[in-house]
């Protein structure tokens, strides 16, 4: 069991998702950042659809019950074992009773503790993720216990590091394509919102990241639609939203781009003020 001293800002328990139920209103939801936890689960040999632990922000600490092996990759906050610094990356012993604690934001919005053979938390809708309404809760809380399996150490472990590529913390590019309605924008509206930087505002979520800056919104009133995690929506304020991993399953914006996949986890390690901008590949 891994056991919750202090919860943190948000903190959850997340896999790749669930796909298959929009039908039924069910988002996709999952890690927010694929990259860095598929990096965490690879370095452990697990399969990169074992659920991880999603750390928003740091400040937060656990208690590990059971012998295992970690990995933590993503967001750089400082992460501790027993009080003595750990690197990202790699992988790392765990004995009973160790203490895992994550203090100074130095990069990222996000990190990722993968466990030798995956948290086992409850499976709802063929997914471990937490989600409110569907699985028991939403967010991880203090004195939570959360399992695993036990986990011996072989003869053949090292203790490499993996380097990473910088870029996907650092870089304000978001590679994207032409959503649906992105030809009903004018020529104007059209340069602004690819040459211009835009900037994260305080109201980001795994919902959605909205925009502050304003895009003139002169654009038809549309049917409801299919959105996805990705989609850029032109809201008639003239505020766009980005959609992200918890976003509903349908939208009645505009839907002006569709960012990809490796946008979608750049933007994950992102936070309020960052600037971004985005390019059509």
């Amino acid at each position: 069991m891994l056991k919750v001293l202090k919860s943190g800002f948000y903190c959850s328990i997340q896999d790749k998702g669930r796909s298959g139920f929009a039908s039924v209103g069910v988002p996709v939801s999952g890690i927010m950042d694929t990259y860095s936890s598929d990096l965490a689960n690879s370095i452990l040999n697990n399969p990169l659809d074992l659920a991880v632990l999603e750390i928003t922000f740091g400040n937060c600490e656990f208690q590990f019950l059971k012998k295992t092996i970690i990995c933590i990759s993503g967001a750089d906050f400082s992460a501790k074992l027993n009080g003595i610094v750990i690197n990202l990356n790699s992988k790392i012993i765990i004995q009973p009773n160790d203490i895992l604690s994550f203090g100074k934001m130095n990069f990222g919005a996000r990190t990722y503790v993968a466990v030798k053979h995956g948290f086992l938390s409850e499976k709802r809708l063929k997914s471990r993720s937490y989600f409110k309404n569907i699985t028991k809760d939403f967010i991880i809380r203090k004195n939570d216990l959360i399992a695993y399996t036990d986990f011996k150490l072989s003869l053949t472990f090292t203790n490499t590091s993996v380097k990473i590529n910088q870029n996907h913390f650092r870089t304000p590019i978001l590679e994207c394509f032409k959503g649906p309605e992105f030809d009903k924008l004018n020529q104007n509206q059209r340069y602004k919102l690819l040459h211009q930087e835009f900037t994260i505002s305080m109201d980001n979520s795994r919902m959605g990241y909205k925009l502050e800056e304003v895009l003139e919104n002169n654009l038809p009133q549309i049917l409801t639609s299919a959105v996805f995690p990705g989609t850029v929506q032109l809201t008639p304020s003239g505020k766009m939203i980005i959609l992200m991993r918890d976003c509903q399953v349908t939208g009645g914006y505009p839907r002006i781009l569709q960012l990809s996949e490796e946008s979608i986890n750049r933007l994950g390690q992102k936070s309020t003020g960052a600037k971004i901008q985005f390019v059509i590949n």
